[in-house]
């Protein structure tokens, strides 16, 4: 055979290899359709899957609210310096009966200290009169004070609020937190007084400041009366310092901030001269408690109080809201 014969040109041996790679493809894939076009048909075909049910949020959960107050509190009620606070303040009445005692029974005493040596229920309005203006409001302004900016401080705002409890939700927790704080620290004020008076003096019917003479049982109950206003007074105190709390990251800032709002107020109200600004400064309605010592109950003044604290509490709460409602959180 000749070179002519068995020599094949370029342009064959290209034909041929494009012939013999269909033969190949044909032979790898035989009666099978291109990948795109299976995934299309079976896309196409699929059944359409059935729509889940939504899930409950977890901050919806029943009781979620309630469990989040539980664990405020009880963080709130096991941190030492908060104790701490609370057994000094429970010391201040038990000094206050012992000093009416030793000097009772001198002559020439007579007033506020014959009251109390008189009848022992009588120690619990002297000493809320001696710890409603400074001591006690310098207890629930640490409280209320620290309830935001110190979780910011802390850097653990940010997660509290990665959790789907939301602002107002959270805001509503930290104040309910700060007002049974404030009402705790009255309850043991009346307490330790009551505790204190029955072993120091006398137990009977109580006189009160109109002279007249109503039974023990009766004298109980209008300490309970002023209790629940007196704690009424610290929740409104407690909406001032959860306001400022949400304007600083530093627990210290609002918490002074609110102590030196309460002594201002203090220096205001001793100036006569200012004496057209009074009724609007909070302290002003703190000593109303006295309106129990009336007979009958003076519940005008009472009344008047507790619309003051209701009015502190709307506006201040608002302006926690705002604030913490539209605050960039960055620690």
């Amino acid at each position: 055979m000749s070179t002519v014969d068995t020599s094949t040109s370029p342009g064959a041996r290209s034909g041929i290899s494009e012939a013999g790679g269909r033969a190949r493809e044909a032979r790898r894939t035989p009666g099978l359709v291109p990948v795109t076009e299976t995934l299309e048909t079976t896309e196409r075909h699929a059944p359409p899957e059935p729509p889940a049910s939504p899930a409950a949020p977890p901050g919806r959960q029943p009781w979620a609210f309630w469990r989040l107050l539980g664990s405020e509190l009880g963080l709130t009620f096991r941190r030492p310096r908060n104790l701490a606070m609370l057994a000094a303040i429970a010391a201040v009445p038990v000094i206050i009966g012992v000093t009416l005692r030793i000097v009772g029974g001198q002559d020439g005493m007579g007033g506020i200290i014959q009251d109390v040596v008189g009848n022992s229920l009588m120690l619990t309005f002297v000493a809320f009169s001696f710890l409603v203006l400074l001591m006690m409001p310098v207890a629930v302004s640490v409280v209320a004070g620290d309830s935001l900016a110190g979780e910011a401080g802390a850097g653990t705002l940010r997660y509290l609020l990665a959790a789907p409890a939301g602002r107002t939700r959270l805001l509503l927790v930290k104040y309910l937190n700060a007002a049974v704080y404030a009402y705790a620290v009255t309850a043991v004020v009346a307490l330790s007084a009551l505790a204190t008076g029955l072993v120091l003096f006398p137990a009977g019917p109580v006189t009160l400041l109109s002279g007249s003479t109503i039974p023990m049982a009766e004298g109980l109950l209008r300490i309970l009366i002023a209790v629940g206003y007196v704690g009424a007074g610290m929740a409104a105190l407690a909406a001032i310092g959860l306001a400022l709390s949400t304007f600083t990251e530093v627990s210290i800032g609002a918490i002074a901030g609110t102590v030196v709002l309460v002594i201002i107020c203090q220096v205001l109200r001793a100036i006569p001269e200012l004496g057209s600004i009074t009724p609007y400064l909070l302290p002003t309605w703190f000593t109303n408690f006295d309106a129990v010592l009336r007979d009958p109950i003076d519940l005008g003044a009472l009344r008047e109080g507790l619309v003051v604290f209701g009015a502190y509490i709307a506006l201040f709460g608002s302006i926690a809201w705002a604030r913490f409602s539209g605050k960039d959180i960055t620690s």
